[in-house]
């Protein structure tokens, strides 16, 4: 928005004013995304208002996620399609769905003995944000990996914790590192909370270190990144690439970490965290891959600021995760029977991954998924293939909204698949 479009505004009055106007021409399309607005100093002096006045309207902006600030660049339109709503995944009938990402429920625990457990004793106002047999699971399960969850609280999934984590730490115009291909609802989010992604280059290892250095060195306030069963290239830490980005992380001590386990032991890899030591972290666990996706429980652990203010934001809105749903997770965390049937999950998990990059890779097809429920596989277009996988019976994911400045790929979902179905998209994609 230059100078002259600038006195197109009429009737500002005020901070709400000028909000408004400015919503009004984006929806217009008058402003489009990446357009610069002008300085404070000079659209105060254009309107014959108070520089502070404008500083409030652009600071509302920015709340709201219509604007962001990018330092010496100034106060640009944000990029207000990443915003808006993602409809849901609709597979036709009669096509194979390897696209939607869900665990395979007939390897899910049954939960029945879960909730008959749990609603012997209802949560009432008044209890512990934290219901204590779930906190003692929780502390005991991050322990096990060398976490300590002495600080921790339980929020709505996973996603929901990174929502809450960054509200608590940042604000409109931060600069938050993430993994590059990543998963696409966290730029979503960046995008709804007026945050820029700063995007972090990966392999199958996770990170790059010389790409998180570079990220780091650029400003970034935190970093958002899965340690293993990475959506949607299913990278996986290694004590060796732990140690790199430790070493790189170590110069950076308050930018805060946020590390999404969200597939936890069914990942089909061991767990190695950035977060050990650190003085700004948070590690979160959810319950939803592992033991049903409509069990909205997620475990956050991290250092005492953070968790505080979790809490205090969580107290005064839903007030607190349902005390059924986190007995009842708490109960299928520490029983033998869950137990076995998350480990044999996980082994069947990992053998159709396993199967289909050993299927591509015979077919001289590039692909990649150490962990997890994803195969990455890099492919010239991804709406071609796309549409000739689904002619051929197969609905796969374009990798379009998982990448930021990364080459073209689908995403394949192989947990539900039958041996025939990975055969079948093996040997679609060869074609």
């Amino acid at each position: 928005m230059n100078a002259k479009a600038s006195t197109e505004f009429s009737g500002i009055g005020g901070a709400h004013d000028l909000v408004d106007a400015v919503e009004q021409r984006i929806r217009a399309g008058e402003l489009l995304p990446g357009q610069q607005l002008p300085s404070v100093r000079d659209l105060a002096h254009t309107l014959e208002l108070s520089p502070t006045t404008v500083a409030a309207a652009y600071r509302r902006l920015r709340d709201r996620g219509v604007v962001v600030g990018r330092g010496r660049q100034g106060t640009l339109v944000a990029d207000r399609h990443q915003v808006a709503p993602v409809a849901p995944a609709v597979v036709p009938q009669g096509i194979v769905d390897a696209m939607t990402g869900n665990p395979d429920a007939q390897l899910l625990p049954d939960i029945a003995p879960a909730f008959a457990y749990a609603i012997k004793q209802p949560g009432r106002y008044g209890d512990p944000l934290v219901v204590d047999e779930l906190r003692q699971a929780a502390q005991s399960h991050f322990a096990a990996d060398g976490l300590d969850a002495t600080n921790l609280t339980v929020v709505s999934g996973a996603m929901d914790a990174v929502h809450r984590v960054l509200a608590s730490r940042l604000r409109p115009g931060d600069a938050v590192g993430v993994e590059d291909p990543g998963y696409a609802s966290v730029y979503q989010l960046l995008a709804a909370m007026g945050l820029r992604a700063e995007p972090i280059a990966i392999d199958q290892q996770g990170p790059l270190p010389g790409a998180m250095e570079r990220a780091l060195d650029a400003g970034i306030a935190a970093i958002v990144m899965a340690p293993r069963s990475q959506n949607p290239t299913g990278a996986a830490l290694t004590p060796d690439r732990q140690a790199l980005l430790s070493h790189v992380l170590a110069a950076h001590p308050t930018v805060l970490v946020i590390e999404d386990d969200h597939a936890g032991p069914i990942a089909g890899s061991s767990a190695f965290s950035l977060n050990l030591g650190r003085q700004s972290w948070v590690t979160v666990r959810s319950v939803a891959k592992s033991y049903g996706p409509d069990l909205r429980v997620a475990l956050v652990a991290g250092d005492r600021e953070t968790i505080d203010r979790v809490e205090a934001r969580h107290q005064v809105g839903p007030g607190w995760v349902s005390h059924l749903l986190q007995r009842a997770s708490a109960y299928l965390l520490t029983d033998p029977a869950a137990t076995e049937q998350v480990a044999r999950a996980q082994a069947r998990y990992q053998a159709r991954r396993e199967r289909l990059l050993d299927l591509l890779a015979h077919a001289g097809i590039q692909a990649q998924g150490p962990s997890g429920l994803h195969v990455w596989v890099p492919v010239p277009d991804e709406q071609s293939v796309v549409s000739a996988m689904r002619d051929a019976g197969f609905a796969v994911r374009a990798g379009a909204a998982y990448r930021i400045a990364t080459p073209p790929a689908v995403r394949i979902t192989t947990a539900s698949l039958a041996t025939e179905a990975l055969q079948g998209i093996a040997a679609a994609l060869s074609h």
